[in-house]
């Protein structure tokens, strides 16, 4: 059997190379886009196709070149510049601008309509006249109060001066009876109020839970002494809390209330309006700097009360403390001959002073700045004056508080069961042995 065998042509004897005109032959992007119909392109896409798409080479001859990638971006950053510069935003301009010249008004002018009866209708609607609306033109404004009191006394507000309550206490029966009743009468003082409370040697459990039951500010303070040197434990307790004042320099008027006093809210409220008077200005020139100066010469530091006492014998009610002309101190209540020979007849609980006098002895140009304290050392029942002596000159010094001292607003009644056990806790373990049955 014959075979008939042929020779392949080294070379493409195909009519259409290049794979043009074939269902297969591959085509690049570009090419497609203007195989598809050159003669319908527009000169805008031919452009784009142009720019953006990249014509097919064969890989062999493929160069890279700068120039049109180059090219292409300057073209991109051309447009966007273009287009960022274009006026879009002047069709709102104008718009905004209509608004702007357009006249708004405030004024409501209802449509009001009026009803009329007639003979063969049930009403009859017609159309006011201007003179015949019903509402007025409503006009929005704003109204200025003729009285501009209370808002002067807002912003007029000035917060009062602090009270610094120092209160000595030691543990006994009616101990928590006595924190709790004067923690009271403080919360119901007007702010700010700070209450320092000073044990001896420790700081109790039950002190400590009783202040913080009472929400007001207070400061718990420990006085370290030995109780066989003690004389007069309330004297040191106080010390302490002097201290514990001029070291952090706690400003406002100081007054040393025990825990067995009884105190009225008018008591407080009147220690603020101890007033600080100045007589005038001292005037002095510093020759170094040759700068001249002044400074407030202040009368007024200290305010004194009369108090309330019941006698030793709990026989009968003693009056203690000044006499007044107005705010003037002239004299001295006093019904003990043993006391007579005092400088100053005042109560522990009787008077207050200002803190700033601990710890800025230039201001109130105190002759020395030694430490102003109470003193064990005295005989009982002196221990005030010495202390007011250091504070003040004489009684042009002090202030008398209420107008005239016509009123007492604390009295010091000298109650204490001292025959009772201190109980832990101030709970009791048991029942008492007397009990009483219900009716």
């Amino acid at each position: 059997m014959a075979s008939i065998r042929r020779t392949l042509s080294p070379y493409n004897d195909r009519s259409h190379q290049n794979g043009l005109n074939t269902t297969f032959s591959p085509q690049s992007p570009s090419q497609k886009l203007f195989s598809q119909g050159r003669k319908t392109l527009s000169p805008i896409r031919r452009f784009v196709a142009g720019v953006f798409f990249r014509k097919h080479q064969p890989r062999k001859s493929f160069q890279f070149s700068w120039r049109k990638p180059f090219f292409r971006c300057f073209m991109c950053f051309f447009l966007g510049f273009l287009l960022g510069m274009a006026p879009f935003n002047s069709d709102f301009n104008e718009l905004s601008g209509d608004f702007r010249k357009s006249d708004f008004s405030l004024e409501m002018k209802p449509e009001v309509v009026s009803v009329q009866r007639s003979a063969g209708d049930l009403a009859s609607v017609e159309k006011p006249k201007e003179d015949d609306l019903l509402i007025g033109a409503v006009e929005l404004g704003v109204v200025e109060r003729a009285d501009k009191t209370d808002m002067k006394k807002v912003l007029d507000f000035v917060p009062g001066r602090q009270l610094i309550v120092v209160t000595p206490t030691y543990s006994r029966a009616i101990q928590a009876y006595y924190l709790t009743r004067l923690g009271q009468v403080l919360r119901l003082v007007k702010p700010p109020v700070l209450w320092i409370v000073v044990e001896l040697n420790e700081a109790s459990k039950e002190t400590a839970e009783i202040l913080r039951s009472l929400g007001i500010m207070y400061r718990h303070l420990v006085c370290v002494k030995n109780t066989t040197d003690v004389k007069d434990r309330g004297v040191h307790q106080r010390n302490t809390a002097l201290e514990h004042i001029e070291r952090h320099k706690l400003d406002g008027m100081v007054y040393f209330a025990d825990d067995d006093n009884i105190y009225s809210l008018e008591l407080f409220e009147s220690m603020r309006e101890i007033s600080l008077n100045v007589l005038g200005l001292v005037v002095y020139c510093n020759g170094r700097m040759g700068l001249t100066q002044a400074e407030d010469v202040f009368t007024s530091r200290f305010g004194t009360w009369p108090v309330g006492m019941l006698a030793q014998s709990k026989n009968k009610a003693i009056l203690e403390g000044p006499v007044c002309n107005g705010s003037q101190v002239i004299g001295w209540h006093t019904n003990e001959k043993s006391k007579r020979l005092r400088r100053f007849h005042v109560d522990m609980s009787g008077f207050a002073f200002n803190s700033s006098i601990l710890w800025d002895p230039k201001r109130w140009h105190r002759p020395t700045s030694d430490p102003i304290r109470q003193l064990d050392t005295v005989k009982e029942g002196f221990q005030e004056t010495t202390f007011i002596e250091q504070i003040v000159e004489d009684e042009s010094q002090m202030e008398g508080i209420p107008l005239g001292c016509n009123k007492i607003m604390n009295w010091h009644l000298h109650l204490e069961a001292r025959g009772l056990a201190y109980p832990k806790g101030w709970v009791l373990p048991k029942n008492l042995d007397v009990v009483i049955p219900s009716k």
